[in-house]
């Protein structure tokens, strides 16, 4: 059986961001409180002793745990702190645990010199002095590690400024705590790459105000960027909101919109969106008081300007150095909004895919041995589509090779349902004619040139040029460089076929558009033709029964594919035969 897991991969998990170390007499009231109180406020959670402590239980023991599950530490040493051998004794736990285990300890010199904690002289060395009936070695020891460590002193940074002081603080555990995060999430394959190009476009030392669009087909993990984007730069920002699901909670009416409005308003001021009555109100609201900070706002899954209006109507909303960053599947949107830069979210290489795939379903960087012919194909499947290959990597995790195989093969009649209801739900979106144009192109006309695309759509009656460059900005078709051929993800052609079979999948003769050779001669064949078939591509084949075509009373467009003597299909050299008819 696969194993789910390997031991070589797991890596140490914590409760806590961070532990802070501090003589409750001298800072409880004043520098911790107010540390304590900014670590909060930025999200990042933090073991204080009198916040965190049970009734109850073993102190030293609750301690001790709390120091090993916590990430990285704070010592603020101050006049006071070594005449207490439970701080001390917390001191010799950190320092062992930052040894053995990497975690990070910064030490604050609240109002002590580094080199006295360090030499254990002045105030520091009369504290120790006091537990002169003691073995004080080990106390001394930590004191002296600590103090060399990277820190701050507060009496000669900022001019002693604690704010400021508690500000470059913040920052520091924050990037800390980005790259620790970033390197725990073993899953998030390849995002660096994509974050270091992104981060071109929003260039947070700039001072103007930016707004960014991440745009892409369903499932290619534009939320997974952004949300890895907002994670690494928030700390740049005085406020931040990440807005998920717009498109969705849009929908339900009158309290959708006012809802998101709510939401940003009370993450960028404090909870102070509860009372704005309706969607004209937050816009007031938000363009007026938003000028104020510099803030970070993601707006997630965004598939109409009606939205980015209420929302995020104008750069004049908010102040310089601010950034908004838009995902959505629709380039119109962006376009419609004016937004200036917009990034095409990349799929993964064939060896990011493995790679995925692999800690998904090994839990591990490669895949088993004795699946990698199986993890191969799966991947060959997903064709770099990150939710497929997350989907699939979940399902086969834990199976065992028969049941690989038999899902494998499955997957060559039945696509993965996820899959195809998040990617439909751009097709859902499309206006009936579009629908209709993409239908073809998924089923008949993927692989030509775009002028001739053009050339049949328009035989048969639609507004061609228009209809792809909407299928082009909902992320459903692209455009091949070289020769401008119609290109289409294999998922996205899965699914519009599914659409298309799954009504009557066993009765061909049902479909509205035929392409699959043996299905086409069976209806011909055995004159099963009707009206419900709009078009067909076909193979040619001097025999094939045409006089079946005259039951197909609604056939607009016959595309016949002659191949030469080399297996050629010459139909997309030279045109051997389109019939665009609106009749038969």
């Amino acid at each position: 059986m696969a194993s789910s897991s390997s031991t070589s991969s797991i890596k140490k998990s914590y409760q806590y961001d961070v532990f802070l170390s501090f003589r409750g007499e001298d800072t409880r009231k004043n520098f911790v409180d107010h540390l304590y109180e900014a670590l909060h406020r930025h999200g990042i959670h933090t073991f204080k002793d009198d916040e965190r402590l049970k009734q109850g239980k073993n102190i030293n023991d609750q301690l001790f745990k709390s120091i090993e599950d916590s990430k990285l530490f704070i010592i603020v040493f101050s006049k006071k702190y070594a005449s207490s051998s439970w701080c001390l004794n917390e001191l010799v736990k950190i320092m062992k645990c930052q040894k053995l285990n990497e975690q990070i300890a910064y030490p604050v010199f609240y109002d002590v010199d580094p080199s006295e904690v360090r030499k254990q002289r002045g105030p520091v060395g009369e504290a120790l002095d006091k537990h002169a009936n003691k073995e004080i070695g080990e106390w001394r020891e930590a004191l002296t590690k600590a103090a060399n460590l990277s820190g701050w002193d507060l009496r000669n940074t900022t001019d002693g400024h604690e704010a400021k002081v508690i500000k470059l603080v913040i920052e520091r555990i924050s990037l800390e705590l980005r790259s620790i995060n970033v390197n725990l999430d073993d899953k998030l394959v390849g995002m660096e790459p994509r974050l270091q190009d992104f981060e071109k476009s929003l260039d947070v030392t700039s001072n103007e105000v930016r707004m960014i669009g991440i745009k892409g087909m369903g499932g290619a993990g534009k939320t997974t960027l952004a949300r890895a984007v907002f994670d690494r730069i928030s700390i740049h920002f005085e406020a931040t909101s990440f807005v998920e699901n717009v498109r969705e909670v849009s929908k339900v009416p009158v309290s959708g919109l006012l809802s998101l409005q709510r939401k940003i308003l009370s993450d960028l001021l404090n909870d102070q969106g509860d009372n704005v009555g309706s969607v004209h109100d937050g816009k007031n609201m938000l363009k007026t008081r938003l000028r104020a900070s510099k803030v970070l706002v993601v707006l997630d899954d965004v598939d109409h300007q009606e939205q980015l209006e209420a929302l995020a109507g104008d750069l004049n909303w908010f102040k310089p150095g601010s950034r908004i960053i838009i995902t959505t599947r629709d380039e119109q949107v962006l376009i419609a909004h004016r937004v200036e830069r917009i990034c095409d979210v990349s799929l993964l290489s064939h060896e990011e895919a493995i790679g995925l795939f692999s800690r998904h379903t090994f839990g591990k960087d490669l895949p088993i041995q004795e699946y990698e012919k199986e993890s191969q194909q799966a991947v060959q499947y997903a064709a770099g589509l990150p939710l497929t290959i997350k989907v699939l990597g979940s399902f086969l995790c834990g199976k065992d090779k028969p049941e690989w195989v038999d899902a494998l093969e499955r997957l060559k009649i039945i696509p993965l349902k996820e899959t195809l209801e998040k990617l439909e739900l751009s097709y859902a979106s499309l206006e009936d004619d579009c629908k209709e144009i993409f239908l073809d192109v998924a089923c008949l006309l993927k692989g030509l040139e775009k002028d001739e695309a053009i050339r049949i759509l328009e035989g048969c009656g639609y507004h061609a040029r228009t209809g792809l460059k909407v299928l082009e900005q909902r992320s459903l078709i692209t455009f091949e460089p070289d020769f401008f051929r119609l290109r289409m993800h294999d998922h996205i052609e899965e699914m519009a076929k599914n659409i298309i079979r799954r009504l009557h999948p066993d009765e061909p003769n049902k479909h509205s558009r035929l392409w699959i050779q043996d299905e086409i001669e069976y209806v011909l064949d055995n004159n099963l033709g009707s009206e419900a078939t709009r078009s067909i591509r076909l193979e040619f084949n001097p025999d094939i029964v045409l006089e079946g075509l005259g039951n197909m009373k609604k056939l607009r467009c016959l595309i016949v594919d002659y191949y030469d003597m080399y297996g050629v299909d010459l139909f997309v050299g030279a045109l051997v035969s389109v019939l665009c008819l609106y009749s038969v």
